[in-house]
């Protein structure tokens, strides 16, 4: 499950493909920026990455997302690809957060309950081994959180009758970003509106090493129990 073999903390993206000198849609910040001293990062793949990168980019203390190719076999795959399912590459969101106003046991809560990690090589109805569910992290502190949370949700998801998780946890692992046409997919005028993600609808309880920074009022702006809410939601930032 968990990769055990930890490099070094990665202080600056590794990103690849093809390079995006280009702002976030909303945020208005460099999507291949390099992480400063209060920041950190993350990759999630959680179905289609249209709709999981809405999901993260209208959290507090985000400073930039972009979606890409993570977890193949193959450097600078294209969109089609991927889609083969061929190169091994999941759908991935890259999140890049201010610690001091977010922590990464927010990100996992807003991951674990946005889709069904259950469902293996499927979301909904996209189904390929590029929509599985996957963490890639590039801290040790934050594969031992991700780990952690893994266990508590299993537990919950299990007391509603869900079966096993089949989330894929690993570390250091290479990203390459998708085309721009991607990139905030869901903020771009004419956008085909379209979540895969299917919600179980199960919350996230306290876990190991959890260190929750955002207000419980954060959360009612995500609501499960409407089919594909990020959809229905306003694509600008929450305001805390």
């Amino acid at each position: 499950m968990l990769n055990k073999l930890f490099g070094n903390s990665k202080e600056t993206t590794k990103g690849e493909g093809k390079p995006l000198q280009v702002k976030h849609e909303i945020l208005n910040s460099l999507l291949n920026k390099n992480l400063s001293i209060d920041e950190e990062e993350v990759l999630f793949g959680c179905g289609c990455f249209w709709g999981a990168e809405k999901a993260f980019w209208r959290l507090p203390g985000i400073v930039t997302t972009s979606v890409g190719y993570a977890g193949g076999a193959i450097e600078n795959p294209t969109y089609q690809q991927v889609c083969s399912g061929k190169t091994g590459h999941t759908e991935v969101v890259r999140v890049v957060w201010n610690k001091n106003i977010i922590d990464i046991s927010d990100l996992l809560k807003l991951f674990w309950e946005c889709h069904d990690p259950t469902q293996g090589n499927r979301q909904g109805n996209d189904q390929g081994s590029q929509y599985r569910s996957a963490i890639y992290t590039y801290k040790l502190l934050h594969s031992k959180k991700a780990e952690a949370s893994l266990y508590s949700y299993q537990k919950s998801l299990k007391d509603k009758g869900y079966g096993n998780i089949t989330t894929e946890l690993n570390n250091n692992i290479k990203y390459y970003f998708a085309e721009s046409y991607h990139q905030q997919y869901l903020a771009k005028k004419g956008a085909r509106p379209y979540c895969s993600a299917m919600p179980t609808n199960v919350r996230l309880i306290d876990f190991e090493g959890a260190d929750f920074k955002l207000s419980k009022r954060i959360w009612e702006n995500y609501d499960w129990d409407t089919n594909h809410c990020v959809l229905r939601s306003d694509n600008n930032p929450i305001v805390i």
